[in-house]
């Protein structure tokens, strides 16, 4: 019995759903060619055609760039208010600094001796703190002495204001010298002149935990200073590498060259005042006041001043003719000093010219008191020796 063909009416159905089947294929690919060629031409499908895209933005448009101008003004101008809301506590940092490459050489010295750095580190630093705590314990009791001694003598001096006619007829008519009298008692010119009891308190912690916040700065930098020192060096290229850390090295070299110069010339000026102290018969206080007075001439052009100042002071309520002679002996000293001992100290210890020196000091302390008179001549001497060594180099090979 032969096998029997297929039924015809499958074979149909079957040959129209494949020929339906390459129909929908066929529509499906050309499709997506549409699409593909879209795609590639730039032109959206459908409900996403958004028309022709414009020419690019032209970056020489007035508005673009005042546009981009005004974000670059304004993000300077909003990083020159962060620094200078953090102005304060970058000055302690900065100051540190000094203080720590002031001090390495003390350091680099007793390392040579045999103590490890650590050790080195710390009998410097406490050195540091005994010399101010001695400041501290040779002024204090000299000025309280002196204005409780003032304050019993003016009354007095008062009294013998009395006995001048002028004197009388504005006391009569205004009742001055009874009022200068109770004022003085009181003892009131002494805390007004900080502001009162608590503007003098305020004054002195704040003080106090700047001088804190400063010393632990210090003893870490000084601690680190040549971690730090690698560490900043690495930022310099491998090409440039070797000669950034030489200028670097010679920078904190002149760090340390000036607080030896300092430290001379305040040892001139200790010396010459506890001589002069001795000879107008200041002798009672000359020690402590001659060591006040080198202290503060640690600070440049105006040092020596502060410290004529607190010794004129003193001379004037134990005699005036010592006070006049203060005042003649510390105007003619601290023009020598100035003009003449300062700049060639420092032009031996830090390589810089007597006229640099003087205007450095000067602008230092224009722009920012004190710190900048200590800064001044170190810096003077970093600029000094980077237009030598880069700018002046650089324009010989053109």
């Amino acid at each position: 019995m032969t096998p029997s063909g297929p039924d015809p009416e499958v074979a149909v159905e079957a040959a129209d759903r494949a020929e339906d089947a390459a129909e929908r294929a066929e529509a499906s690919a050309a499709h997506v060619e549409d699409v593909a060629a879209a795609v590639v031409a730039g032109v959206p499908d459908g409900d996403d055609d958004f028309g022709e895209p414009g020419e690019p933005f032209e970056k020489r448009n007035p508005f673009y760039l005042g546009f981009v101008g005004a974000l670059g003004a304004l993000l300077a101008w909003w990083l020159f208010e962060a620094i200078v809301g953090i102005g304060s506590v970058l000055m302690l940092v900065v100051v540190a600094l000094f203080l720590a490459a002031g001090l390495n050489p003390s350091v680099e010295l007793l390392e040579r001796r045999g103590l490890r750095r650590s050790w080195a580190c710390t009998v410097v630093i406490l050195a540091a703190l005994g010399a101010v705590a001695l400041f501290v314990v040779a002024i204090v009791p000299v000025i309280t002495d002196q204005v409780t001694k003032l304050t019993d003598n003016v009354p007095g001096w008062l009294d013998q204001l009395q006995a001048n006619k002028k004197v009388q007829e504005l006391d009569d008519e205004y009742d001055v010298i009874s009022k200068i009298q109770d004022y003085v008692a009181n003892g009131d010119f002494v805390s007004g002149l900080f502001g009162g009891a608590l503007g003098f308190g305020l004054r002195v912690l704040s003080v106090l935990f700047n001088a804190f916040i400063v010393f632990v700065l210090t003893l870490y930098f000084l601690a680190s200073l040549e971690t730090t020192k690698n560490a900043i060096y690495r930022l310099a290229p491998a090409s440039r590498r070797d000669r950034v850390t030489k200028l670097g090295d010679r920078v904190i070299r002149n760090i340390g060259g000036y607080v030896s110069g300092a430290f001379i010339v305040a040892l001139c000026a200790g010396l010459t005042s506890l001589v002069f102290l001795f000879v107008i018969g200041l002798g009672e206080y000359a020690v402590a006041l001659a060591f006040v007075v080198a202290l503060l001439d640690v600070i440049p052009m105006i040092g020596a001043t502060i410290g004529a100042v607190v010794v004129t002071a003193i001379a004037f309520a134990t005699d005036v003719q010592a006070g006049v002679a203060c005042i003649v002996f510390y105007v003619i000293y601290q023009q020598v000093e100035n003009y003449v001992i300062y700049p060639r100290v420092m032009k031996k210890s830090v390589d810089v010219p007597g006229a640099v020196t003087v205007i450095a000091a000067l602008v230092g302390t224009a722009l920012l008191g004190i710190v900048g008179a200590l800064l001044a001549i170190p810096t003077a001497a970093a600029m000094l020796l980077v237009m030598r060594e880069v700018v002046v180099k650089r324009q010989d090979t053109r």
